[in-house]
């Protein structure tokens, strides 16, 4: 005889528990548990369950055969065949292209143009074949306007506006594509898996499931997932361990600009970054990145630092920004846009300890202008240099960049990639580089920039407010 289960998931990040929480323990969000009703048979029929699963029955919707057991010694080097996007900035994110046979999970904020730059993929991809779209949000009238005001032709492209896995499954076996797209893989789900669409049960089966069609076929598919409010892809973490390249949407998505971050690719370079506009006309790619970072910025303001961060292979000119003001509250307030919280506090302690600014007193605002996070040590000396610019009122020296990583001493520390970052400031028209001293003999001459060499932190005052 069915038994009816009641079970609760958590819209925001897919957490499932057998009763109803006010908070849940996964995210940590409020009043987001909602009700999931199934209906399991006896326990003969449960007992193939496991086996009727997207992830063990994908198989069935193999077009080749590739099955081969090989030694690690006997095994040769495979030549991944890498398909272009039409963009660059993503082939860049791709590592070269799409591979076939790549899963590829996209995350980025509602709006900020997750469905437009797939759209655009979808017209300018160059393998042959049909590119299949599979929608479970618009309907293809609703895709048929986007493409209109993107100017997509759309000749090649295929819409399937389906959410089971079964009967997509069918489509991709009957079309047999070049690409295919899920937008969104929260949306779809499997007659063979109890629990509702967007549950942690389904998400992972049915991505599974996804996987094996795209292994056992050499197809690439693109998966777009949701974002919980800070910012990660919701749904369980294993999501993003069984995709091959996950690329991440930053950015405030209210601006023009948007910034694409490849997080995890197993077939080329993580941490890359690709910018993009958006315009009436879909996102174009911006080729100047660094000067976006730093153009229009004040002159002669306290408060704002010049810097490199190296994101992937490449080193980044962006521009720090800081506040600080006296506070109204008991306890002052310190808030970040872009670097890690928990550093951010730790380097306002080492300044603290170093120039006295008597911050206990003070609210400090951190800000990485265009909305790009860092995790980059070699910035640490430019937030302090800015938190004391604002502190003091005096503006830093123009047309410096400032590196170096900051220990609790105050003692600087060497950074990596250091002539990529000199020479991109050297394009930038910088004239004048502050490094720790440790970096003396890793600096190549050039006569057009004047090198500053520190041993700690309380140093800098000397060079850059005289």
């Amino acid at each position: 005889m069915a038994k009816k289960n009641v079970t609760f998931f958590c819209k925001e990040c897919g957490y499932e528990t057998a009763g109803w929480m006010g908070k849940c323990p996964g995210c940590g969000s409020f009043n987001t548990l909602v009700e999931s009703t199934t209906v399991t048979g006896s326990g003969k029929s449960s007992s193939n369950t496991k086996s009727d699963s997207p992830a063990f029955k994908a198989s069935s919707y193999s077009w080749t055969d590739r099955r081969e057991t090989v030694r690690l010694n006997e095994a040769g080097k495979e030549d991944y065949v890498r398909l272009s996007t039409g963009i660059d900035q993503l082939d860049l994110l791709f590592g070269g292209g799409i591979t076939d046979g790549s899963v590829t999970l996209l995350g980025g904020e509602p709006g900020i143009g997750k469905s437009t730059i797939l759209l655009q993929l979808a017209d300018k991809f160059e393998g042959e074949g049909d590119i299949l779209y599979v929608s479970g949000e618009e309907s293809p009238a609703q895709i048929k306007m986007r493409a209109d005001r993107l100017s997509v032709k759309g000749d090649r492209i295929i819409i399937c506006a389906q959410t089971c896995f079964e009967v997509i499954a069918e489509e991709l076996s009957k079309t047999k594509p070049s690409l295919c797209i899920i937008d969104s893989i929260q949306t779809l789900y499997s007659e063979n898996v109890n629990g509702t669409p967007g549950s942690v049960s389904q998400a992972r089966e049915v991505t599974a499931g996804l996987i094996r069609i795209a292994k056992t076929n050499g197809l690439p598919i693109i998966l777009v997932g949701h974002v919980t409010k800070d910012g990660n892809i919701a749904g369980p973490k294993t999501l993003e361990h069984m995709v091959d390249t996950v690329l991440y949407f930053e950015g405030d998505n209210t601006g023009a600009y948007r910034i694409l971050r490849s997080v995890k690719n197993r077939f080329g370079k993580s941490g890359e970054l690709a910018f993009f506009e958006m315009t009436q006309q879909g996102l174009k790619p911006v080729d100047s990145s660094s000067a976006l970072m730093i153009s229009g910025r004040p002159l002669e303001a306290p408060g704002s630092a010049i810097t490199s961060a190296m994101e992937g292979a490449r080193a980044l000119t962006i521009e720090i920004q800081a506040l600080a003001a006296d506070t109204c509250y008991g306890t002052p307030q310190r808030m970040t846009s872009g670097p890690d919280r928990s550093r951010t506090s730790m380097l306002l302690a080492v300044a603290e300890q170093q120039f006295k600014l008597n911050l206990n007193t003070k609210d400090v605002f951190i800000n990485v202008i265009g909305g790009l996070r860092i995790t980059d040590p070699a910035c640490d000396l430019a937030l302090i240099v800015a938190v004391v610019s604002s502190a003091r009122g005096i503006p830093i020296k123009p047309d410096t960049m400032i590196l170096g990583e900051v220990g609790l001493t105050g003692e600087l520390r060497p950074v990596s990639s250091l002539n990529l970052r000199i020479e991109e400031a050297g394009r930038l028209g910088i004239k004048n580089i502050v490094l720790p001293s440790s970096c003396k003999n890793a600096v190549k001459d050039n006569g057009n920039m004047e090198f500053f060499f520190l041993d700690n932190v309380s140093e800098a005052t000397d060079v850059l407010f005289s």
